[in-house]
């Protein structure tokens, strides 16, 4: 009975999936520990522990392999169509107020996303356009399908008010976590000036929804 002869293609696909998958995680901590001026092409292959050879041979360039990691990442999971509720009957208030609460604790946690958006406010890419153009339509399926039909002429007003709101929100977080962590007195790494942050949006929300 003849030997069954090793798949050597399917082998060579796992290595170069393999390689491919370290080399993006290579950027992403790179991201989380130096920032965006640190994705050189030596350090990224240092980082991986891989010779950079490998970044031309699967990426073609570093900049593709820095434009393939910003699109691998799922950053406005939390704000997806999915996580709308199937029935509302307050307007989206609830939803809003979850929704900005969650962000702002996503920003929080996740320290690739603060560097990201730095990264964003410094350089053109169009991978970035493409992550701000992601978070647009997002958005404007949500006002689309949840505020207008709530707030009619007034829509306008509203989104001025949450473009403020998602702002101040990302501003506190990457301030904080660069320089310090106290902002108007509260602190932003602890629990209890975080909440007072989150109490503060849901009374601005429910304001909102009063007097608008």
């Amino acid at each position: 009975m003849e030997e069954e002869k090793p798949n050597t293609d399917s082998n060579r696909e796992k290595s170069r999936e393999k390689s491919k998958q370290q080399l993006l995680d290579a950027v992403g901590k790179l991201l989380r520990t130096k920032g965006y001026a640190a994705l050189k092409v030596n350090d990224i292959a240092a980082t991986a522990g891989l010779d950079k050879k490998l970044i031309y041979r699967y990426f073609g360039s570093t900049d593709q392999l820095l434009d393939d990691y910003v699109l691998s990442q799922d950053f406005w999971s939390n704000i997806k169509g999915d996580k709308v509720p199937h029935v509302i009957t307050d307007g989206g208030q609830g939803f809003v107020k979850d929704m900005l609460h969650e962000q702002f604790d996503t920003v929080f946690n996740n320290k690739e996303l603060q560097k990201v958006l730095l990264w964003r406010l410094s350089q053109q890419r169009s991978s970035l356009k493409r992550l701000a153009d992601e978070q647009e339509l997002t958005g404007e399926q949500l006002f689309e399908s949840i505020i207008h039909p709530h707030f009619q002429e007034k829509t306008a007003t509203f989104r001025a008010i949450s473009a403020i709101l998602v702002s101040g929100l990302y501003y506190l977080n990457m301030t904080t976590a660069h320089n310090g962590s106290i902002f108007c007195g509260l602190d932003m790494a602890s629990t209890e000036g975080r909440n007072e942050i989150k109490k503060a949006l849901s009374f601005l929300i429910d304001q909102t929804y009063e007097n608008l």
